[in-house]
């Protein structure tokens, strides 16, 4: 689902009138419904869309691994992936603060969710541990930093590196779980 949601985005950028930079813009302004001369995103419905979906998948995954992963982790996920659908119903340009309230609790939940199986999985997949431990301890960093940053020109930047390398790590988690004989 992963490469899914990022084509996803880089369908609605190429769209986009008036500029759109992954490395400046958030991936919100992306679902933004409205449009003005200065921009306009007129693939919002897939990126909100793509929110969705991707939130419910999620969700679900989470649920359907709920024995190996524990219920702290599971949580989180569910969490997560319910923040994403919300944000994929509350356009930014829409209602900025209400977008802002449904998007948060991903960008804390899903770096906890990797520390969670990190720490975990660190006596039964040493190497996979380390690997979720390094990447919940990345996009935690790169999340503050965007939180922080408000908008600054490298948002765009910090929020992906926020939320991209989660999906990677929890990928290689649920192939490991539902490869039990593979070790790492």
């Amino acid at each position: 689902m992963r490469p899914a949601y990022v084509a996803t985005e880089v369908v609605a950028a190429a769209a986009t009138t008036g500029g759109y930079s992954f490395v400046a813009d958030s991936v919100s302004r992306l679902g933004e419904v409205g449009c003005s001369t200065a921009y306009c995103s007129p693939r919002h419905e897939v990126m909100n869309g793509s929110f969705v979906v991707f939130g419910l998948l999620l969700a679900g995954g989470a649920v359907l691994l709920a024995r190996p992963s524990g219920p702290w982790a599971t949580a989180l996920l569910v969490v997560s992936g319910l923040s994403s659908v919300a944000t994929g119903l509350a356009p930014l340009d829409q209602d900025a603060a209400l977008h802002t309230v449904a998007a948060t609790p991903l960008f804390v939940a899903q770096p906890l969710a990797l520390l969670v199986l990190g720490m975990r999985l660190r006596d039964v997949r040493p190497r996979l541990s380390v690997a979720l431990l390094l990447t919940g301890g990345l996009t935690a960093v790169a999340a503050v930093a965007f939180v922080v940053g408000g908008g600054g020109p490298l948002s765009g930047a910090l929020e992906r590196t926020a939320l991209w390398p989660v999906l990677g790590g929890l990928a290689a988690y649920a192939w490991t779980v539902l490869r039990p004989t593979q070790r790492g």
